[in-house]
């Protein structure tokens, strides 16, 4: 029979045994050791079965254990220590309360579609989420007052398993927000918080939001499924990335929009400052700034300056280097949804669709783009590596026309990942017996080159026993799953003896898990199956291979290349040397990374973004073995892996591409990775290997830290971001958007005349000086309104300025009879070889973050007097 109503029956837990509650109750146990192994004590078999999960562990605890741990003195005077240290690190002074920079920001809103923080907490689907995470668990350690904001998927992702023939199958299990982390956002009366938004047709959403408690940062969750909504409006927070594109819609209207709205809600109850810089994460939560907007035009500030004003506090980040992982929806399903009759009416529609419309070249004038309008919603942007932000500027170049794409205001943050949640326990006690528990908790956290250096004083002996031991923890983990996989797949018990010998301890490991897009190239290792084969049977250097990945529901073609995947690891000559396990999430992927020896990514270079679980292996001693993309493109050195050679040229066909990237990935693995593996010294040590390892460690380690992250945020985001909040006043605001309206009018009449130089073009000695005068016309513009400049640099075989950089001239004088206005200033010939300049006029105001902002430049003419450039050798 199945129960007609489901509810939760929380237990009574003893007077001296309350502060659980409270410890299970913030995320923090999901990186830290001590209170893990606390609740571990409670019941050790039942946290097991809890999957490491406190919540579901106190929700399962008889209630004569809880009697027996009330009266157990060890165990209670392990529960104070353990309360004692959650309210040190609650209350306690961070990294941001020791800055003596009063423009930092007061707090910040970081909004994000997916929040990977913990498999008890499953809504995340890969890599944008963990990153999510890590950044709200990396500000919490560094006392960064940040609140975090996204939905609450009552089905979060799907869960992953595999037919007999390897076909994926999903299954989205239903989760009660009851058992879970959560707590609900009350009222003052104890009703809970309701965010509205209205629908078209006269209907509303109504939703409730949820709190997450990450160490120091609370964490909202929308959730649709109320009794007020609906059959249609219930499900707007059914499942992560589901349904089609108005389903979708609603999602990221109800987090940015109803976002927004929760936000102010729970800072008028709980006293929690309001954010100064709201940080978008990807263009899911782009409305964010249309609900800014509008709440600023109640104040009687127009369209114009609210837009100002909400600029100058965002911080916008992208994730994607190619436009298809982009959110675009119809122009005319947007439209219907905002106006009279349905959200946001105050506002003009005709200015909502502007903001998401292509306006550049090969761009659709029908569809409304989220990163477009995030983007124009933001006054700064940043991809998240060095490449992606290069990326990224070309990409979106199309907004700032007249600008190279080196120009576009979009900087890069590298991506870091948080170290005290993906450190193996083994490798935090190796690092505690040398620098002590604190200063090894500190490195994680803080970084710090000196903390890391410690790490050369390990024995070869110590650092390679630990290696060993990871590997054979990964290997019992796999024999499990593996197993486990198979039952599900139809197998008896009979069937299953061969997976006691899959894998071997002694056997290099290499592993691959990650989302199962095209670009990320599952397959690539099966280009030639027969020399794959030979590398995983070889007689003396043999290799083994652990899989994992998930594939969009609705992507047949990902899905078919894990079946391809599964159905070569299913063969039984090399079954016991390459695995697929199904299902991979937050739980699998803590034993896989420390437990591989090399890292694998073969992604097609430039499309990874960053893709962060080479740096999670690494910060366990996994050595990384990767094409050039991403954070390894950045990091790479010898001593902390191998780059797999690409063959990524314009003429070059996909599948000759593929054949020799393969090639190149088996010829590194069979002639340098695998023999410095099994290289031995006397001692049966591979040295070369373990020095890689050390200096993966020492070096590489603290660079991938998510503590460096948000720091390199808070500093050349966050700051800036909040200082400009601060300076747009509604006057300020008021005056800019005025003063951008005069500029936009005036611009077509600003044009550069005539330029000359106090010397002939040709041959000039290095160091020397140009003196250039340069007629301009500025129309109803005034010399305080433009910044006119020299924009010099070494010049190709087209005359295209590379290097390039500006420098500055300056008004000579009133204008003439016929309004041209002269500018003056020095050119240094600077460097040496073809050398050219050209002259631009760019529009120029205090409050402007970017020369590059309106995306207005007036450049010269042929027809422009004598300046075409000089050369110089």
């Amino acid at each position: 029979m199945k129960a007609i109503r489901r509810f939760t029956v929380r237990p009574v837990l003893p007077e001296p045994l309350r502060p659980l509650s409270d410890l299970a109750r913030n995320l923090r146990w999901s990186w830290h050791a001590e209170t893990r192994e606390l609740f571990q004590a409670v019941d050790p078999e039942g946290w097991s079965a809890a999957g490491c999960d406190p919540v579901r562990l106190l929700g399962s605890v008889p209630a004569a254990r809880l009697t027996e741990l009330s009266r157990d003195r060890r165990f209670l005077r392990r529960l104070a220590a353990a309360s004692d240290d959650l309210d040190d690190y609650l209350r306690g002074r961070r990294w941001y309360q020791t800055q003596q920079d009063a423009d930092l920001p007061a707090a910040i809103a970081y909004f994000s579609p997916e929040f990977g923080v913990t498999a008890a907490l499953p809504q995340y689907s890969g890599g944008l989420g963990i990153l999510a995470g890590d950044h709200l668990k990396a500000a919490s350690d560094l006392g960064v007052p940040l609140v975090g904001v996204g939905l609450l998927y009552r089905h979060g992702y799907f869960r992953q398993s595999l037919s007999r023939d390897g076909w994926q199958q999903e299954q989205y299990p239903l989760l009660d927000p009851n058992e879970l982390p959560l707590s609900l956002l009350r009222d003052a009366g104890g009703a809970p918080v309701r965010v509205r938004l209205a629908l078209p047709a006269g209907r509303c959403l109504h939703a409730h939001v949820w709190v997450a408690r990450v160490g120091r940062v609370p964490l909202l969750l929308l959730d649709s499924d109320v009794e007020e909504n609906g059959p249609s409006e219930r499900n707007v927070t059914d499942r992560l990335y589901g349904g089609g594109s108005e389903h979708r819609l609603l999602q990221e209207m109800l987090l940015g929009i109803g976002g927004v709205r929760a936000v102010r809600a729970y800072c008028a109850l709980t006293g929690h400052p309001e954010p100064e810089v709201f940080h978008t994460n990807e263009g899911h939560a782009g409305f964010l700034g249309l609900e800014r907007i509008r709440e600023l035009s109640e104040r009687g500030v127009s369209f114009d300056a609210a837009l100002e004003a909400v600029r100058a506090g965002t911080v916008f980040t992208t994730h994607t280097p190619v436009p298809a992982g982009i959110d675009r929806f119809d122009r005319e399903l947007v439209a219907r949804h905002f106006g009279e009759g349905a959200e946001l009416p105050g506002l003009d529609t005709a200015r909502i669709l502007q903001l998401g419309q292509e306006t550049y070249p090969g761009g659709r004038p029908d569809l409304f783009n989220m990163a477009v309008m995030g983007l124009r919603l933001a006054q700064r942007a940043n991809g998240v590596s060095t490449l992606h932000g290069a990326v990224s500027r070309g990409m979106f170049a199309g907004l700032w026309p007249g600008f190279d794409a080196e120009e576009v205001p979009i900087t890069s943050i590298t991506n870091g990942v948080h170290a005290p949640t993906w450190v193996a326990p083994e490798v935090f006690r190796l690092g505690s017996r040398r620098i002590g528990a604190q200063q090894a908790e500190d490195a994680l956290s803080f970084g710090g080159a000196q903390r890391w250096e410690a790490v050369g004083e390990i024995p070869d002996t110590a650092i390679w026993e630990l290696r060993r031991e990871l590997r054979e923890q990964l290997v019992t983990e796999v024999r499990t799953r593996l197993r486990a996989s198979w039952r599900q797949r139809g197998a008896g018990s009979a069937e299953l003896g061969w997976i006691d010998g899959v894998l071997d301890p002694e056997v290099l490991t290499i592993g691959f898990a990650r989302r199962v897009p095209s670009y990320k190239r599952l397959t690539l290792m099966l280009r030639d199956r027969e020399r794959l084969t030979e590398l995983l049977l070889h007689p003396t250097r043999p290799v083994q291979i652990v899989v994992a990945g998930k594939a969009h529901p609705a992507d047949d073609g990902g899905k078919r290349l894990v079946q391809e995947l599964v159905r070569f690891s299913d063969d039984p000559r090399v079954r016991h040397r390459i695995v697929f396990l199904p299902d991979y999430g937050m739980g699998m992927a803590q034993k896989l990374y420390p437990g591989c020896d090399v890292w694998l990514n073969n992604p097609l270079r430039p499309l990874e973004a960053c893709g962060t679980s080479g740096m999670k292996a690494a910060l366990n001693g996994g050595l990384n073995l990767s094409v050039l993309d991403g954070w390894w493109d950045e990091w790479y050195e010898p001593d902390f892996g191998w780059a797999i050679p690409t063959a990524d040229g314009p003429t070059t066909d996909e599948e000759r591409r593929d054949d020799l990237e393969a090639h190149a990935l088996y010829e590194l693995i069979e002639q340098r990775v695998a023999p410095r593996f099994y290289d031995r010294g006397p001692a049966g040590v591979p040295q070369r290997w373990v020095e890689m390892v050390r200096s993966t460690l020492a070096n590489l380690g603290p660079r991938v830290l998510a503590g460096r992250m948000v720091r390199e945020y808070v500093e050349r985001l966050y700051a800036p971001a909040a200082q400009a909040h601060r300076a747009m006043d509604a006057t300020a605001a008021h005056d800019l958007a005025e003063w951008k309206a005069r500029v936009r009018a005036a611009w077509p009449g600003v044009t550069v005349d005539h330029v000359e130089v106090d010397e002939a073009s040709g041959v000039a000695e290095l160091g020397s000086t140009l003196a250039l005068r340069v007629r301009v016309t500025l129309g109803d513009l005034r010399p305080e309104d433009v910044d006119v400049q020299a924009v010099a640099g070494r010049v190709d075989a087209q005359d295209s300025l590379a290097d390039a950089q500006p420098f500055p001239l300056k008004p000579a004088g009133g204008p003439d009879q016929q309004g041209r206005w002269v500018f003056e200033g020095p050119l240094t010939l600077d460097r040496t070889g073809p050398f050219g300049y050209t002259v631009r006029i760019l529009p120029a105001h205090r409050l402007l973050p970017a020369g590059a902002d309106l995306g207005l430049v007036a450049l010269p003419t042929e027809s422009t007097g004598e300046g075409a450039g000089v050369l110089m050798r």
